[in-house]
């Protein structure tokens, strides 16, 4: 079933590699038909995840670079729609020599190309391949059966984790029936797994292991219990306890080595935290988590490295159109407006801003957040009375527009600044002193920007623009306020459990009354 924990799981398993030393090449097929995730709602499908080349992918994208502490790029993420669009592509210049193109061998060549492609350019020791989907489904066929043919041209080198759900009853006894059927489906398949992963509430007993062991066809060390942990990075440790390492390292032949304690380390600093700071994040998604989910981890990081728990508070943005007295009703440390395209909600999180803003309250603002940012600055502190952003509203004053240089590119049906930009940072701000550099790299998924004619007029009455690319203004602060602090582009990308990102250190550190302090 999807959901299950299959993009936490290899992610887990990769980290045990990446802790013995081995490089961990990740890749996610996703089966959708879609060329990436960028057209998908968030309704639906969680956070679009951008990677170092601009690629939008599937949120497991993030657990990978978060486990592994990697920068993937769209090679890394293979869909139905990228496969057979190369595909097509090469029988349109006649590479197939007139062949009549099909399934087997074409598209299942591409995809083993692909993967193998991917591992050697990226020096693997050990290439980690999540197959998206459901078992059964008819739109992951093409996968499994390259995978099977892989079984076959790898032998001992391929190693095939199942995860499977192993629910529990009314009566409390944890039922292995469902596993039985989806290992004997993937048997049809023609695919033998040699571990099997059981998600479930509580620890597998050992008579329900040795029930799967028997009735699916492998040792019962290699029925692993990945039960509920208080946190997804516990799960590596997890694995670790049921001694799924040793297993893999033997059965792909690998080196035994000591493993490093960086990530035992942070867990053990995570749990520990006691103090609690609450931000309220004000979106237009908010009842799917998942919409938001590289900011949930990067607020995790922020407190791991702040010494507190971070607890949200969900506001839905449209609730606070044009009126603040919902949040005197409630309490927290600091309020978060992240991205989110499109007009429905913008009013709602424009007057969480100003009640930030008035109220002398910790405020950090992301993408979309930023540029409402400027609006509700224009609009209150410049008196540039019905300010807006171009891409929403029709308003006298565009103080978030398309450059010049873009509306004839847009015209032309040109799209959003995505991946990696290098933000040249102003020294004495406090950006530069939360990242203690002048030269920084962040992601980027936006398509309009501060408008220039307006800076001027924005800087005069208090508000700085601390970082740029060029004319594009990148990061504003407000310096006598406690932290009020907006970034263009997406900090949450790059953050890392063992290495937070510095935007999100400052919130949270300003959350629990600390000095909002520099160094990473």
């Amino acid at each position: 079933m999807s959901g299950l924990g299959k993009g936490i799981t290899a992610a887990s398993i990769g980290r045990l590699l990446v802790d013995r030393g081995y490089r961990v090449v990740p890749i996610k097929i996703d089966p959708y038909i879609n060329i990436d995730a960028g057209t998908m709602n968030p309704f639906q499908h969680g956070e679009v995840y951008v990677l170092k080349d601009g690629s939008e992918v599937d949120l497991d994208l993030g657990h990978y670079e978060r486990f592994l502490d990697a920068n993937l790029s769209g090679e890394h993420n293979i869909t139905t729609g990228k496969i057979y669009r190369a595909v097509i592509e090469k029988e349109r210049k006649g590479e197939y020599l007139g062949k009549t193109v099909q399934i087997i061998p074409h598209v299942t060549d591409e995809i083993k190309n692909w993967i193998r492609r991917v591992a050697q350019d990226n020096q693997a020791d050990v290439c980690l391949v999540e197959v998206g989907g459901t078992v059964g489904d008819i739109e992951s066929m093409p996968f499994l059966e390259a995978i099977r043919q892989m079984h076959i041209e790898e032998g001992p080198n391929l190693f095939l984790v199942h995860v499977t759900l192993v629910p529990i009853d009314k009566m409390g006894e944890q039922k292995t029936k469902p596993t039985q059927h989806s290992v004997k489906e993937l048997r049809e398949l023609g695919l033998q797994p040699n571990a099997i992963v059981g998600r479930c509430i509580k620890p597998l007993s050992r008579d329900v292991k040795e029930k799967i062991s028997l009735f699916c066809d492998v040792p019962v060390e290699a029925v692993i219990s990945a039960h509920d942990a208080p946190d997804i990075y516990e799960v590596p440790l997890m694995l670790e306890n049921e001694r799924f390492y040793d297993y893999i390292r033997e059965s792909l032949n690998l080196e035994d080595r000591d493993p490093d304690n960086e990530w035992t380390e942070m867990v053990e600093k995570l749990k520990s935290l006691e103090d609690t700071v609450r931000v309220a994040l004000v979106g237009k998604y908010t009842h799917v988590k998942d919409s938001y989910l590289s900011i949930r981890e990067a607020l995790k990081h922020g407190g791991i490295d702040a010494g507190v728990k971070v607890d949200i508070l969900w506001v839905e943005a449209e609730t606070l159109e044009n009126n603040s007295d919902v949040l005197d009703e409630l309490e927290f440390d600091g309020i978060l407006v992240p991205g989110g395209f499109g007009e429905r909600g913008t009013e709602g999180k424009i007057t969480a801003i100003h009640y930030a803003r008035e109220k002398d309250i910790p405020f950090l603002g992301i993408c979309f957040g930023f540029q409402m940012a400027v609006v509700e600055f224009a609009r209150n502190a410049c008196d540039l009375k019905g300010a807006h952003s171009s891409e929403v509203a029709v308003t006298p004053y565009p103080v978030i527009d398309l450059l010049p240089e873009q509306r004839n590119i847009q015209q032309l049906g040109g799209t959003m600044r995505l991946g990696d930009h290098e933000v040249e940072v102003k020294e004495g701000t406090i950006a530069h002193m939360l990242y203690g550099k002048t030269r920084i790299v962040e992601r980027h998924r936006h398509r309009y920007e501060v408008n220039p004619e307006y800076i001027d007029t924005l800087e005069e009455n208090g508000l700085v623009f601390s970082g740029y690319i060029g004319k594009r203004m990148e990061i504003l602060e407000i310096p006598d306020k406690r932290f009020f602090f907006a970034t263009q582009f997406h900090p949450e990308f790059r953050s890392r459990p063992y290495r937070p990102s510095p935007p999100f250190v400052g919130f949270v550190r300003a959350m629990a009354g600390l000095e909002v302090s520099n160094g990473h």
